[in-house]
């Protein structure tokens, strides 16, 4: 039998899928042709390409998920899915077509120059839609709010002073504005029933973290992150929501990268320089960092939420949790007395935290893989 390996470069779209097949060797990638995007038509494909233990099929990351992943691999065949901003490209081409792609895709496949994400379960990939969900939602609702106010500041109709929006005192004037047209009135009705939409619509979603965040599977890990200040029910559920395992970082500074985190660097000979961060990273994750990171301003201290939340938590990690206190506390001070800008000094505090963060989370799945 031939035990030739074969590169499989897959150009996948909603509708159909452009093959291309690179043999071990140095021989030019060939391109295969199109079929539907149909399990029958992949599985088809398989037979035709041959023994699957030879075959290594890759395809780049996009709106069609990972149901096709997890589809070859229950068929025993090797699969990547691609990171796109990580293919190489060739400067000055300009024509892009499928049959293109999936050549190029199988031909760097073989020379091993593509960079391969890790898939989510099935778990993590529900639970990241779930969260995602909730930020779409919140989107939704501050677009529905800016409507209502600024309606009401084109007919020059202000809340009595003092009634902050989204207080029960705003809810009972709500109830008495009215107009004198039916069209006003008939917009003004719209607009609020949609707000109340979407608030109710969140209600739902945060219930349903709520269950996850205490009974789902990544309940013990969720639990355990809630004892670092700053993070909450909420932020925690979306940090393992978006990082899934933070046991394959095998060092926090990888957990940083994966943020985008990490400074940018254009160094040549004995010239050295670093700039900013590089911003090449999970960008829901660095946005929570930097927000949580704001909580470490205030002086070290265990009260209020975090002593409940610390409650019943191992000791390793009430130690980690007060190390983060002042350890982070003290270098926001010290970047702040030296004129560092807020925003600077924030995101070096941020990028340190996430180092605490992977190690909370590794003395939880350690406990969990032992077990």
């Amino acid at each position: 039998m031939n035990s030739t390996l074969k590169f499989v470069g897959l150009d996948v779209s909603k509708a159909k899928i452009a093959v291309a097949v690179a043999d071990e060797g140095y021989d030019a990638p060939r391109y295969w042709g199109t079929l539907p995007h149909t399990m029958d038509a992949i599985r088809s494909l398989v037979k035709k390409l041959g023994d699957p233990e030879c075959l290594r099929v890759c395809y780049e990351a996009g709106p069609t998920g990972y149901p096709l992943y997890r589809f070859l691999r229950a068929m025993d065949i090797h699969c990547d899915v691609i990171a796109p901003s990580l293919i190489p490209q060739r400067p000055g081409e300009r024509i892009k077509t499928d049959r293109r792609d999936a050549v190029r895709l199988a031909q760097l496949y073989r020379s091993g120059e593509l960079t391969s994400i890790r898939v989510p379960t099935e778990d993590d990939e529900a639970l990241r839609d779930l969260i995602r969900c909730r930020e779409d939602a919140v989107g939704d609702e501050l677009r529905a709010k800016h409507r209502l106010t600024k309606f009401f500041l084109r007919h020059n109709i202000c809340p009595p002073a003092g009634v902050k929006f989204q207080s029960k005192k705003y809810q009972e004037w709500l109830n008495t504005v009215s107009f004198e047209r039916s069209t006003s009135q008939l917009v003004f009705q719209e607009y609020l029933y949609q707000w109340k939409e979407i608030r109710e619509r969140i209600g739902r979603l945060d219930a349903e973290i709520r269950i996850q965040a205490s009974e789902g599977p990544h309940a013990p890990l969720i639990q355990a992150l809630q004892g670092l200040r700053g993070i909450g029910e909420l932020t925690a559920t979306s940090l393992v929501a978006e990082i899934g395992s933070f046991i394959r970082f095998p060092k926090p500074t990888h957990l940083m990268s994966f943020a985008g985190m990490v400074p940018s660097e254009s160094s040549s000979g004995d010239y050295r320089r670093q700039g900013s961060i590089t911003k090449a990273g999970n960008r829901h994750v660095r946005r929570l960092i930097i927000e949580s990171a704001w909580s470490y301003k205030y002086k070290p201290a265990v009260k209020g939420e975090l002593k409940k939340r610390l409650k019943g938590l191992p000791p390793e990690i009430h130690l980690i949790s007060w190390k983060a206190q002042n350890r982070l506390h003290k270098k926001l001070h010290r970047l702040l007395s030296r004129g560092v800008m807020p925003g600077k000094a924030i995101t070096a505090v941020a990028r340190e935290f996430l180092g605490f963060i992977w190690a909370v989370a590794l003395e939880v799945e350690n406990v969990q893989s032992t077990h």
